[in-house]
């Protein structure tokens, strides 16, 4: 989970500064309707008895998976509500000390409908191991362990988001160890998994591995580096999605204390470097892990910590049916303690603009999509679900 500092209260002063990417962003078509004139809306659908819901997953039958820190996963559907009983229970296998740490991930396998499996991933017994498998849905003793990364020393800067790209690869992220200050130099080491987002091919196995790595991977045989790596330079990408149009990738990067962040790359640009620990946001951060050799990618909007929030929440780009004349094309992110609802456009000129178009829930911690392109948050402490939507307003 996003560490949290401190609940703000009162009033959040915004102005972030839309920033560009270092290569252009998609041309998809967006929707016409100014920022200034759009508001979020929320509907609550489970008003209390999650446990810590830290993220969501659509199914084709129109259910909606959701992932309860502790090591369970419950089941909402929009005609029956909340199912009673866990559809897959494995806190015999998850470590949950420390307040990030737990099961963190989930998304179904392409081909769920024949083979009720999913993806997840959580930190695990005894010294919480990141850990990525391959479970069946109601048998947690199918579960196969795919990879896995040593994360002992600290509790938090787990990361946990998982998602299937355009290209049918699994894609992973993965927080820096933990601590403060990127202590053990993960964010710029391409030796280590930890502060990065992976990407392999599940559907096969090569070797005495039980996944493959794309031979199009940007490391793929460069000596030192590990070849799973797609990404680098995260602090903690504790949310990530592809936006389904044009297949590009939109990070929320959890900022040191100074920046908060939102990166964008387009589809198939591996090799990013979002820049930790030599930068925060588009500020320095550590100079003495800066190489003037290497390219950082800067964010497209960021936004002060501790003053405007404490943790962004990274979220999707709607491309659902019900909105689209409101938000189409538009990503919306928010932030754990503040609930800002950020929202933030790509133009064809390969600029971005942002604005904010009002507030989520105390403490959401994920959004999630059911099959027909429709949004759903979850909450953190409340233990609450939520349906979202938008509205014209006219604001003076």
């Amino acid at each position: 989970m996003p560490r949290h500092r401190r609940r703000l209260s009162g009033a959040i002063a915004v102005g972030a500064l839309a920033l560009s990417l270092s290569t252009p962003g998609p041309a998809a078509a967006v929707g016409p309707v100014p920022l200034d004139q759009i508001t979020v809306t929320t509907t609550q659908l489970v008003p209390f008895g999650l446990q810590r819901p830290v993220a969501l997953a659509g199914l084709p039958d129109g259910r909606m998976l959701v992932v309860e820190k502790q090591g369970t996963v419950r089941a909402y559907h929009p005609t029956t509500g909340l199912a009673a009983d866990p559809v897959l229970d494995i806190r015999d296998r998850v470590d949950i000390s420390g307040n990030e740490r737990g099961l963190l991930g989930i998304v179904p396998a392409p081909n769920f409908t024949a083979t009720r499996l999913v993806y997840i991933a959580y930190t695990s017994l005894p010294s919480g191991t990141l850990t990525l498998s391959r479970i069946q849905l109601g048998n947690p003793a199918s579960e196969r362990v795919l990879l896995t990364q040593p994360h002992a020393e600290f509790s938090n800067h787990n990361g946990g988001q998982l998602a299937f790209g355009a290209d049918g690869y699994l894609y992973w992220s993965l927080g820096d160890g933990g601590n403060a200050a990127d202590p053990f130099g993960s964010g710029q080491s391409l030796s280590t998994l930890l502060g990065k987002i992976l990407r392999i091919d599940v559907n096969r196995t090569c070797g005495a591995l039980p996944y493959c790595v794309p031979r199009d991977n940007p490391f793929v045989g460069v000596a030192g580096a590990r070849p799973e790596i797609w990404v680098y330079g995260g602090r903690n990408p504790w949310r990530f999605s592809f936006d389904k149009l044009d297949g590009s990738l939109w990070i929320g990067d959890v900022g040191q204390g100074t920046r908060e962040e939102v990166d964008h790359l387009r589809r198939n640009q591996g090799g990013a470097n979002l820049g930790w620990s030599c930068r925060e946001g588009t500020t320095v951060f550590n100079p003495d892990r800066c190489d003037p050799t290497k390219t950082y990618t800067d964010p497209v909007f960021e936004y002060q910590s501790s003053v405007q929030g404490c943790a962004v929440i990274g979220g999707m780009v709607y491309r659902g049916r019900q909105y689209a004349s409101l938000v189409g094309g538009t990503y919306v992110a928010t932030d754990y303690c503040s609930n800002t609802a950020w929202a933030v456009r790509a133009n064809p000129n390969g600029t971005y603009t942002n604005g904010t178009i009002g507030e989520f829930p105390t403490q959401v911690t994920s959004f999630g999509v059911d099959r027909d392109g429709e949004w759903y948050v979850v909450n953190d402490l409340p233990g609450q679900m939520f349906k979202v939507g938008f509205t014209r307003t006219a604001r003076s």
